[in-house]
């Protein structure tokens, strides 16, 4: 057993040992780059090819350009081991809007500045360095940054999730936050048992979607089995776009007051969506609620957009003889929709559903809708 100075620097070996893969784990993600003239389409392979999210493969991408290029210095700190990838990943970050000369020599001041700091630290002293190389592209830098105000989710475990609006106007944010918080404040009366955060949240909330008690509503996609929505089990269900949620937590959705129900038949053995349960089947809204229910996100591994805000496409292209019909249509968000009349990408529609992506570089991932219970042989009669 380690005594725990031995403990420290093998941990400390170890890291060293990451950085220095991660060096050359860096330079083939340029290479790559480069043999295909900085294809957009690189991250969207790099993140198959790696399982990371497309937010981390551009960051990978742009690093990896970043230190083969104008980042010399942090390049070879990473070689030693000095420096880890999440680190170089910040100093990339940091000098992406300066000129090749002044990353370069942002770069060389920073290489005594680095070995031994944490990635915070990293990043205020790369962030430093970066002003003071050009204090005039700095206030440019503040104006694009809030020109690329962006709304995000970020969903998180047992039935949560977060909304941020990233890179708003300071002061916009300020007085949003203090509207916010006046109005939640002034509810914190004596029967009042929510906390001022539960509250605070729960007025940001009531404002997006109309007010409190409005009557604006947005459509979501909530799937449980039949016996979960009659107390039967406990097995969990699925929110589109955010994965699996208690089964109590579903029924407590499922039996709000404006909730609408869909009665949805699938197969009992490959437990695919084969039916919306309709009277009658009608082939054009019709068709494509079908195809957004069965495949709830876009079908490129990996990318959870959910169905309603994707594009509706042909696997095979349409001008080259696909057919609008359910087998022959998936839906895919904008960019990798975008992606797949690429050159180089393949994708390919079995008629169990399965849609099959061939990237430039050959290589292959599945994607299916998962199922939405445990097959069995024969439905429980009612």
């Amino acid at each position: 057993m380690l005594e725990d100075g031995d403990a420290v620097a093998a941990a400390v070996a170890a890291s060293e040992g990451i950085a220095r893969l991660e060096a050359v784990r860096f330079r083939a993600l340029a290479q790559l780059s480069r043999h295909r003239d900085g294809a957009g389409s690189v991250v969207q392979e790099v993140a198959l090819g790696l399982s990371v999210v497309d937010g981390h493969a551009a960051g990978l991408v742009s690093t990896a350009e970043a230190l083969t290029t104008r980042l010399p210095c942090t390049l070879g700190l990473l070689d030693r081991g000095k420096v880890g990838g999440y680190g170089a990943m910040k100093v990339a970050a940091a000098t992406a809007w300066l000129s090749d000369d002044d990353a370069r020599a942002v770069d060389a001041v920073l290489e005594d500045r680095l070995p031994g700091r944490n990635s915070e630290q990293v990043r205020k002293a790369a962030n430093h360095a970066a002003m003071m190389a050009d204090r005039e592209g700095a206030a440019r830098r503040a104006e694009r940054h809030r020109a690329g105000r962006r709304l995000s989710i970020r969903h998180g475990e047992a039935g949560v999730a977060s909304i941020e609006v990233e890179d708003g106007p300071v002061e916009k944010v300020a007085a949003a936050y203090t509207r916010i918080d006046r109005e939640a404040r002034a509810l914190k009366t004596g029967g009042e048992t929510r906390t001022l955060d539960q509250l605070r949240a729960d007025v940001a909330l009531d404002l997006l979607l109309g007010g409190q008690g409005g009557s604006e509503r947005s459509e979501v996609f909530l799937y449980m089995d039949l016996n979960t929505y009659l107390g039967l089990n406990d097995d969990p269900a699925e929110l589109a776009g955010h994965g699996h949620i208690p089964a109590a937590l579903a029924r407590h959705i499922a039996t709000g007051p404006d909730t609408v129900l869909r009665r949805i038949v699938t197969d009992p053995l490959s437990v695919q969506v084969l039916d919306l349960g309709r009277d009658r089947y009608r082939p054009t809204a019709g068709l494509g609620e079908f195809v957004r229910v069965r495949d709830r996100e876009c079908r490129r591994p990996g990318c959870h957009r959910v169905a309603q805000a994707c594009d509706l496409d042909h696997a095979v292209p349409w001008q080259h003889g696909g057919h609008t019909a359910h087998t022959e249509l998936i839906d895919l968000c904008r960019r990798d929709h975008r992606l797949k009349d690429e050159p180089g990408w393949i994708y390919r529609l079995d008629s169990d559903g399965t849609l099959t992506i061939t990237t430039p570089t050959g290589q292959s991932y599945d994607s299916t809708p998962p199922p939405l219970h445990e097959p069995r042989a024969e439905e429980p009669p009612f």
